[in-house]
């Protein structure tokens, strides 16, 4: 089954930026310079041919955000839960058929990310897909059904966080990326920032 590069179903999609970067030295990744743009915008601007609407979930620097031109929310439930709070205030979110979930500090994200997800959730009927690069699951590069939002909020509020642990409870899948595994290259410190850096500017 092959696909359009935009699907007919209808597809939300929300970034991550709701962390504390620690790593970053506390720095919001998001707004990080990368290549004299801050890094979510080579984030958006690889999601906006692909979904019908995007949403930026933002625990701080909300104002900075909402210059973006899009939504922006905090985590429902305080306190720097994880993705899985940002994750679930999205689900509440949307009306779309599917949700995409990406993180704001991978600026190589691929360009058929939307619909080659969902062309394998479709094929094998899942409710969850899971992007790998060819070596490894990428847990916070997501398609799911928000009808899923219960679910997580459940297994949230039961003290758990690692959303490889959620998404094993499901029906899920993964859609191979190996053809481009740069594709899901985050940054978590300055120096990975200067290497992306030297990357995309080739």
């Amino acid at each position: 089954m092959s696909l359009p590069n935009k699907p007919a179903y209808t597809i939300d999609a929300v970034i991550l930026a709701g962390g504390m970067a620690r790593r970053m030295g506390g720095d919001d990744k998001g707004l990080v310079e990368l290549n004299n743009q801050p890094m979510i915008s080579h984030t958006i601007a690889r999601l906006s041919p692909q979904v019908d609407r995007i949403m930026i979930n933002a625990n701080r620097n909300q104002q900075r955000y909402a210059e973006f031109g899009f939504e922006v929310f905090s985590d429902n439930d305080s306190g720097y839960l994880g993705p899985l709070a940002g994750m679930i205030t999205a689900m509440g979110n949307t009306q779309a058929d599917y949700l995409l979930v990406v993180p704001c500090d991978s600026p190589l994200l691929p360009t058929d990310l939307a619909s080659r997800m969902l062309n394998t959730l479709l094929v094998a009927d899942a409710e969850v897909v899971v992007a790998s690069d060819g070596q490894r699951e990428q847990p916070v590069v997501l398609l799911l059904k928000p009808s899923l939002r219960d679910s997580m909020k459940a297994f949230l509020d039961a003290g758990e966080r690692k959303i490889d642990f959620w998404y094993a409870k499901h029906h899920y899948e993964v859609a191979s990326f190996a053809d481009q595994p740069e594709a899901f290259v985050n940054v978590n410190t300055p120096e990975q920032k200067q290497q992306l850096a030297k990357q995309i500017a080739q």
